[in-house]
């Protein structure tokens, strides 16, 4: 029913709503500064909570392949860098998330609020950034899905159709 492995078939998610969520809030802070009602905050909190739940799905997604694909690196600094940078994007996502939700308090504390949660936003942004592309580079510079295939990373790729392989015995 579920793919596997599922930890990349769901991580685009939370990089989708944390790109999303810094130019949704700044749009929706300008109306609010042009007079639109405090519900406009609203699609804001949600895609902040979006960010955040889908973070944490992802973070325990990928905990729970992290044996698995260990058993294929040459070295598990790698997988453990891009683990340290999700736990920071789940961090700092959930404090945007909390602020956003914060954003519907009346007077300062929702203004100074939706002020934060802008800039936990970007913060968001700039984590998920770096979780993505430590995330890539495990995949494709130091074989992580080799821990999903029948090949190994160093196994040669097979030759083009039609040609045959050199044979190193030929005079």
């Amino acid at each position: 029913m579920f793919p596997e492995p599922l930890h990349p078939a769901v991580v685009h998610f939370p990089i989708v709503f944390a790109t999303v969520l810094p130019f949704l809030a700044a749009l929706v802070l300008w109306r609010l500064h042009d007079g639109a009602p405090l519900r406009t905050w609203g699609p804001v909190a949600l895609v902040a909570v979006l960010t955040w739940g889908t973070a944490y799905l992802v973070a325990r997604t990928g905990g729970s392949e992290e044996e698995r694909v260990e058993a294929v690196l040459a070295s598990e600094a790698p997988l453990h860098e891009h683990e340290e940078a999700a736990e920071w994007f789940l961090v700092v996502s959930g404090i945007a998330a909390g602020l956003a939700l914060l954003g519907f308090a009346p007077g300062l504390v929702g203004r100074g609020a939706r002020l934060l949660a802008l800039v936990g936003a970007v913060a968001g942004l700039a984590a998920a950034a770096r979780t993505g592309v430590l995330g890539g580079e495990l995949v494709y510079q130091h074989g992580a899905a080799a821990a999903y295939t029948t090949a190994s990373p160093n196994t040669p790729a097979p030759s083009p159709a039609g040609e045959e392989p050199e044979d190193d015995d030929r005079p």
